[in-house]
C-alpha cells in the first residue's frame, strides 16, 4: 500500500455532486497494490496519524495530525502503482482490483478513525478533482512493503 502525504493549509475534493472539504492537515493519496492486507493498511494508518510533520514553536518537525488536531482528506489513487519505466504509457497491473482496492480503502478510512483522525474522503473509482493547497511544501511518500525492521 502506498501513501503520497501532503501537509496542507487546505484541500478538498469534488465529484458531480459530492464536495468535502478539510482545513490544515493532510492529504492522503492512497494507492492500493495488488496482494495488499489490513496489515498494511494498519501500519500506514498508524504511521499517518502519528507522522511528525508539523512545526514545533521552533520551527521543527515535532507534531503529529493528532497532536495539532487537524484534518486527513484520504483520495483513492490507483496512479501511485503506475509503471512507467517501459514505453510512455504507464501500466497499472500492480494496483489492486477494484473490489479488493475499495474494500482495503475504507478500511484504511476505519483504521485511521480508529487512531483518533478525523476523516474525510473522496469517491472511490470517481473521477474527482483535488485541491491541494501544500503547506512548506511538505510532501512524504509511505509504502508499506518499504518498512525495515526495527526502523517502522
Amino acid at each position: 500500500m502506498r501513501a503520497l502525504i501532503q501537509r496542507v493549509k487546505r484541500g478538498g475534493v469534488r465529484t458531480a455532486g459530492t464536495h468535502s472539504a478539510i482545513g490544515p492537515g493532510l492529504v492522503v493519496l492512497l494507492g492500493v497494490g495488488e496482494g495488499d492486507a489490513e496489515a498494511d493498511a494498519d501500519l500506514l494508518a498508524e504511521k499517518t496519524a502519528n507522522l511528525r510533520v508539523f512545526s514545533n514553536a521552533a520551527g521543527k518537525f515535532d507534531h503529529s495530525l493528532l497532536d495539532v488536531k487537524g484534518e486527513a482528506l484520504v483520495v483513492s489513487q490507483f496512479t501511485l502503482y503506475g509503471d512507467a519505466s517501459k514505453g510512455r504509457r504507464p501500466d497499472f497491473t500492480a494496483a489492486a482490483k477494484p473490489a479488493e482496492a475499495a474494500r482495503l480503502y475504507e478500511y484504511f478510512i476505519t483504521a485511521l478513525r480508529a487512531r483518533g483522525a478525523p476523516v474525510k474522503t473522496g469517491v472511490f473509482a470517481a473521477d474527482m478533482e483535488v485541491e491541494i493547497i501544500n503547506d512548506g511544501p511538505v510532501t512524504i511518500w509511505l509504502d508499506s512493503k518499504s518498512r525495515v525492521e526495527g526502523r517502522g
